[in-house]
């Protein structure tokens, strides 16, 4: 028996633009600039758009499982910027005059990796933990941590900038798959596809993406259906600072340098480019390719600001204005549903 499909009637546009105003707007946007300004649509600037869409793809997935479960994660950009921090600690060449730690041996990239993401890992442990166990609301428990988290960076920095990589470092980000022309695939696509295709199994998949999804529809009814809530929030929060983690090795991979400014509104972006993406801040609803395009459709605005020649700070007030908007076209949804 084949589906009826839904009639295109006016409420069902109306609603479609809508619940995709950001999405329509932006695309617009890009389209005008496009045709007003040279080299907008060209291969140098698709190469810029995945390089920055990358990392950011991959600290948004780890922010979309907290808020699918209707929570948050306030510590996701200071816990990048650690992760940013550790990473050049690391890896910082032997013979650097300015080297933080003189007398640490050399590293490989992949083992400074591995012990980047347990450490921050750590983090994510901890706010899980008090979440689940102490039922501090995530908003509350991440804020806190935002800070703990900004002022260890801070200790073991003291407050120095840190640059000096290793080659083999900087190559993480900057290497490409291939190059044609004035476009290059860089490597940081291949992290990010990796960890799409990862998140999307997890959370299409498993028992655990399962539990999530029922967790945030309604926690009291997954654990009297069997769900361990508490080990599935922990396991989530790990989860997103391990990605936290990743994102924060390969920008300081990219930008060839660190230091506490690291990941500043890195969170804020991740939840603006979530929610723009379908993902639910009153949980229970979110799909990793809607993430992308949240992710995808931030950093077009961004570029598009740039080519206007927007100053700066008035891009930070056109970013924050496109938050506020997202999550008040996600909250009206979420109320016409009641």
């Amino acid at each position: 028996m084949e589906k009826t499909k839904s009639p295109l009637t006016a409420k069902n546009v109306k609603n479609f633009l809508s619940n995709n105003a950001i999405i329509i707007l932006i695309a617009a946007l890009a389209i005008g600039v496009g045709f007003w300004k040279e080299n907008f649509f060209s291969f140098g600037n698709l190469s810029n758009l995945i390089m920055n869409v990358s990392p950011r793809f991959i600290i948004a997935c780890g922010v979309s499982g907290c808020l699918i479960t209707k929570g948050t994660d306030l510590s996701a950009g200071r816990m990048v910027g650690l992760a940013a921090c550790i990473s050049a600690m690391l890896l910082q060449r032997t013979d650097y005059a300015s080297r933080m730690l003189p007398n640490l041996p050399d590293i490989p990239v992949f083992a400074a990796l591995v012990i980047v993401m347990a450490i921050i890992a750590v983090f994510g442990a901890i706010s899980g933990c008090v979440i689940a166990f102490l039922k501090v609301p995530p908003f509350i428990a991440t804020l806190g941590m935002q800070t703990i988290v900004y002022g260890l960076c801070s200790v073991v920095t003291k407050n120095q900038p840190m640059g000096g990589f290793k080659d083999s470092y900087t190559a993480v980000a900057n290497g490409a798959l291939f190059k044609i022309g004035d476009f290059k695939l860089p490597y940081l696509a291949l992290f990010a596809l990796l960890v799409g295709l990862y998140i999307w199994f997890l959370y299409n998949k498993t028992r655990h993406g399962k539990y999530m999804y029922a967790i945030g529809g309604n926690e009291n009814a997954a654990q009297v259906a069997g769900v361990n809530v508490p080990a599935t929030l922990i396991r989530i929060y790990i989860l997103a600072a391990a990605l936290y983690a990743l994102g924060g090795f390969l920008l300081g991979a990219q930008a060839g340098g660190a230091s506490t400014a690291t990941g500043f509104g890195y969170e804020l972006e991740a939840i603006a480019a979530c929610t723009i993406g379908g993902v639910s801040t009153n949980g229970g609803v979110g799909k990793v390719g809607g993430v992308l395009i949240g992710v995808l459709v931030f950093e077009v605005l961004k570029i598009c600001l740039q080519f206007m020649g927007v100053d700066p700070a008035y891009t930070f007030i056109v970013q924050g204005f496109v938050i506020i908007v997202a999550v008040a076209l996600d909250l009206r949804k979420y109320l016409a549903k009641k």
